[in-house]
């Protein structure tokens, strides 16, 4: 049949139907042909092309599974048990779960009563108090007991005392002679007494806040290494669930690479991804275990003691980030700042105590005595000689080369140096101030910016691992997409407990920390 007869029809669908309905049987079979096709293009475009696309892809498969070469890397002898979840336990990290949970608020009340240093501190200040009473007993009438036990091998014949009367009794010697004497005395005014007693409230005070600074380097010391603690284990629960998802694309993607879709390329980038997401959650299970042993440590907790986990409620911790930044910083509120003022007062009445150490020192004092003689031992005590009497004591120090006039100059000094301490201390407070109040806004922003950003990678991640599973993307891609989501939710993690630890460094940079 010549061609251009075959365009005619083929142009023109009534000459086809005159020919179909005047002629043979074949040209009644091709115009139906015709007819359904040009319905299946005009009306279902859309399906005609994507069948087309499924049908060129299974053609180029069986031409690439038919030309692959007998050298390429042969399926492994087994198929990695990928879906294990690893677990914190006692065999990974030395934590028993089935012991008790601690809060951070738990955790600081059993240092208060069981931390090392805490103790010492506390029995530190007992011992000041003990001292300050003993070194004001002196306050207080003094009285003491005394007696002499004597035997005279030569004496002389007779012992002449005067009396009260202004005359005098004539006491013969004898052997034996024991006198017993009762001594009482009573500070009047004393230059180093009333030094005692003016400092020993500020001795007192020193040390409590000795102990009150060793509480809140506790609390600050405790807070950070639970959240550190915290910090791992929620790395832990992240990496777990990336491994368990990085077991699940080692698995898909094995089995195309035995059927022959993906190349083994992919499978090996898999695996890669999956050993290295398995190293780093082996790596936070090893950190665990140190990491609580440091909580125990500042604790006081024994390591013979029963095991206990972390326990912490994820509301108030986001609830426990924010801080007013707007107070102002006061220097006032250190504890360090305290401290300084109470040895500025001590060196003050040091100063005081040296400048009146010239004035006379004045007690009372009362003796009574009873001399026993005789010549036998067996009546001894039968014949006794009485004596007492009362009296004031004066001392006064009229010269001592001196000293006391250098003792006032080197304690001025001293206080001079305190003043320069004060003012360094100040501006390493300011520092510190500044310094935290920094971290924490910049820290508290970027947490923000990394909680928008894990909710972006999960996403980016759904659909780019949908657009791999329908040969859309290389797995490539999905290699990026996941070491983007774990990046990002560690980082959140970090950003999150770094925000909570800004926090307790400003706390303490204002003195705001109290127990």
């Amino acid at each position: 049949m010549p061609s251009n007869y075959t365009d005619s029809i083929f142009k023109n669908p009534a000459t086809c139907f005159n020919l179909v309905k005047h002629n043979s049987f074949k040209f009644k079979l091709l115009y139906s042909a015709f007819c359904r096709v040009n319905r299946l293009i005009y009306f279902n475009m859309g399906i005609f092309r994507f069948f087309l696309l499924i049908g060129l892809f299974l053609v180029s498969a069986v031409a690439f599974s038919q030309n692959r070469q007998s050298s390429v890397l042969a399926p492994p002898l087994y198929i990695p048990d990928t879906g294990k979840r690893i677990t914190v336990g006692a065999k990974d990290t030395n934590i028993n779960h089935t012991s008790q949970f601690l809060t951070l608020r738990q955790c600081i009340d059993y240092a208060m009563l069981h931390q090392p240093a805490l103790n010492r501190s506390q029995i530190n200040q007992s011992i000041t108090k003990e001292t300050n009473a003993v070194n004001l007993a002196a306050w207080l009438p003094q009285v003491s007991a005394s007696a002499n036990l004597i035997h005279n091998f030569q004496s002389q014949p007779q012992l002449q005392t005067s009396t009260t009367s202004g005359g005098s009794t004539t006491i013969d010697s004898r052997a034996n002679t024991f006198v017993p004497e009762l001594s009482v005395s009573q500070a009047i005014f004393s230059p180093s007494l009333f030094y005692t007693h003016r400092t020993a409230p500020l001795l007192e005070q020193a040390s409590q806040q000795v102990t009150d600074s060793t509480k809140i380097f506790l609390v600050s010391s405790i807070t950070k290494s639970f959240y550190s603690v915290l910090l791992t284990l929620e790395q832990i629960n992240v990496l777990k669930e990336d491994t368990a998802r990085l077991g699940k694309n080692v698995r898909d993607t094995y089995h195309q690479y035995i059927g022959g879709i993906v190349d083994e390329t992919d499978y090996e980038e898999a695996t890669i991804t999956l050993n290295n997401s398995k190293a780093q959650l082996k790596q936070a299970n090893e950190n665990v275990a140190p990491q609580f042993a440091t909580l125990k440590q500042l604790m006081g907790y024994q390591p013979d003691q029963p095991e206990f986990n972390v326990s912490f409620d994820t509301t108030q911790m986001m609830q426990a980030i924010h801080i007013d930044t707007a107070q102002m910083l006061s220097y006032e509120n250190r504890i360090e700042f305290k401290q300084l003022n109470t040895q500025k007062q001590l060196q003050n009445e040091l100063i005081h105590y040296y400048n009146f150490q010239w004035v006379p020192t004045v007690s009372a004092f009362f003796n009574y005595a009873d001399n026993f003689q005789n010549n036998n031992y067996v009546n001894l005590l039968s014949t006794s000689y009485p004596t007492s009497y009362i009296g004031l004591s004066f001392s006064v120090p009229i010269f001592t080369g001196f000293a006391r006039l250098h003792n006032v100059k080197k304690a001025q000094l001293q206080a001079k140096l305190l003043d320069w301490d004060q003012a360094d201390l100040k501006a390493n407070i300011n520092t510190q101030y500044k310094s935290a109040l920094a971290n924490y806004k910049s820290n508290f922003y970027n947490l923000q910016l990394l909680q928008h950003n894990v909710s972006l990678a999960q996403r980016t991640y759904f659909v780019v691992d949908l657009q791999y599973k329908s040969g859309i993307v290389a797995y490539l891609n999905v290699i990026t997409a996941e070491s983007n989501l774990i990046t990002s939710e560690i980082n959140y993690l970090n950003s999150l407990f770094q925000v909570l630890s800004n926090k307790i460094d400003l706390q303490k940079a204002m003195g705001l920390i109290t127990y």
